[in-house]
């Protein structure tokens, strides 16, 4: 019948979660995570936000967007969210929930993350959280968010 698929191993903890991998543009990203520091990504063109950050900004256009990284509260609120049941990486505990959020501080700009609070949390749209960190390794910790009144 079919073969079987080859996965490229990817870089992981003990436990076998995956860690992000860091190119030069996340890199500032990832240091500022590693200090458990939400930091997003502004062009110096524009000084419009965006995350991910691309090899073009998403709002003037410029292919040379140089963006600079600055710290942001970590508050939003949920806009949506999933619980997810079955992964297709190993080394995450099932069932987790991811959060579409809005950060507070950069209106219109959504992240998604973990939410640490776990699937048997009521949520509710608009609910607010605040950004939390997972320490995955010495220095990679990912953003997640916990709900405000966990917090």
């Amino acid at each position: 019948m079919g073969e079987a698929v080859q996965h490229r191993a990817l870089p992981g903890t003990p436990g076998g979660r995956p860690v992000p991998m860091r190119d030069e543009q996340s890199s500032a990203f990832w240091d500022a995570a590693a200090r458990h520091v939400l930091a997003v990504a502004k062009c110096t063109k524009c000084g419009q936000a965006t995350l991910p950050p691309d090899v073009t900004c998403p709002h003037c256009l410029t292919t040379e967007p140089e963006f600079t990284f600055e710290p942001v509260s970590g508050r939003g609120h949920i806009r949506s969210w999933t619980i997810i049941r079955r992964s297709f990486l190993q080394g995450f505990d099932l069932p987790f929930v991811l959060v579409d959020v809005e950060l507070a501080d950069v209106p219109g700009l959504r992240m998604i993350a973990r939410l640490l609070d776990g699937p048997a949390a009521k949520l509710s749209l608009g609910l607010a959280v605040t950004a939390a960190f997972e320490d995955l390794t010495a220095d990679c910790s990912v953003p997640a968010f916990r709900l405000e009144s966990a917090a």
